[in-house]
């Protein structure tokens, strides 16, 4: 690399690394309690129970062994 190309980079870095530090978040979501306590999975807990199972049947589709060898693999 020419001491251009280096100065060009390290100037790009050095504003990239400016900008980013002076980024703030200003707001965020709050989670709400009743949303993260457990009463949340009993509520819901037969759509779980029904994605859970709907998954290990899907898995169990799956061929079981090595992949086979050819192009692409």
């Amino acid at each position: 690399m020419n001491s251009r190309k280096i100065y060009t980079l390290l100037i790009v870095l050095v504003i990239s690394v400016t900008v980013v530090s002076h980024v703030r978040v200003e707001a965020a979501r709050v989670l709400q309690e009743d949303f993260a306590s457990e009463s949340h999975l009993e509520s819901y807990s037969s759509v779980y129970e029904n994605a859970k199972s709907r998954l290990s049947c899907w898995l169990q589709r799956l061929e079981s062994g090595p992949s086979p060898r050819g192009p692409g693999h």
